[in-house]
């Protein structure tokens, strides 16, 4: 009995580890554009920003800020650290993907326009344990942004690219609901 249980167990494993390695509903590989190499993939990361800055638990605190930040519009000199969750849908409470971890601070004196330096580390699917690195200016109120992938690690490891970042959700206090399309290039 126990010679048959041994193949029944390796096609169990083998199968277990085939729907694992699989593609999460957030992520496709794309075929090689132009920009790319033959010898690399475009991948494609649809996913939400949760940006929380109110409240008992805030994702965003304020760390910095310049001696006249308050009296300004737009906030400039304010710098924020953050823990945000990367989610599958707009939906809070829908399947976490990672976390974007970093900070941004507002760099516009007439506008608001955000400098994000922020790693996009994923702990969902394939790319579990793989992160992208954005760094730009992110102006804040158009309703879609572009922002440049700078790197990455794991199988993003020289990543290049660029996320669409378009507003979803957001409220006086300034918690945002932002969705990341993002092209990378590996």
């Amino acid at each position: 009995m126990a010679n048959n249980t041994f193949p029944l167990l390796m096609m169990m494993v083998i199968i277990s580890l085939a729907i694992a390695f699989t593609e999460a509903k957030w992520a496709e590989s794309v075929e090689a554009k132009k920009e790319a190499a033959p010898s690399e993939t475009v991948t494609n990361l649809q996913f939400f920003f949760h940006d929380t800055v109110s409240g008992k638990n805030p994702s965003a605190v304020r760390v910095a800020q310049a001696s006249d930040t308050n009296k300004s519009l737009t906030l400039f000199g304010a710098l924020l650290m953050v823990d945000d969750p990367l989610t599958e849908t707009p939906d809070p409470n829908s399947k976490l993907v990672g976390r974007a971890q970093g900070l941004y601070g507002s760099a516009g004196q007439k506008e608001l326009g955000l400098i994000m330096a922020l790693s996009f580390a994923f702990t969902d699917g394939p790319y579990s344990g793989s992160s992208i690195s954005i760094f730009g200016k992110n102006p804040a109120l158009n309703p879609v942004r572009e922002l440049p992938v700078v790197g990455g690690t794991g199988v993003f490891r020289l990543a290049r690219g660029y996320a669409i970042a378009h507003t979803h959700w957001f409220n006086l206090s300034g918690d945002a609901i932002v969705g990341y399309n993002v092209t990378v290039i590996h």
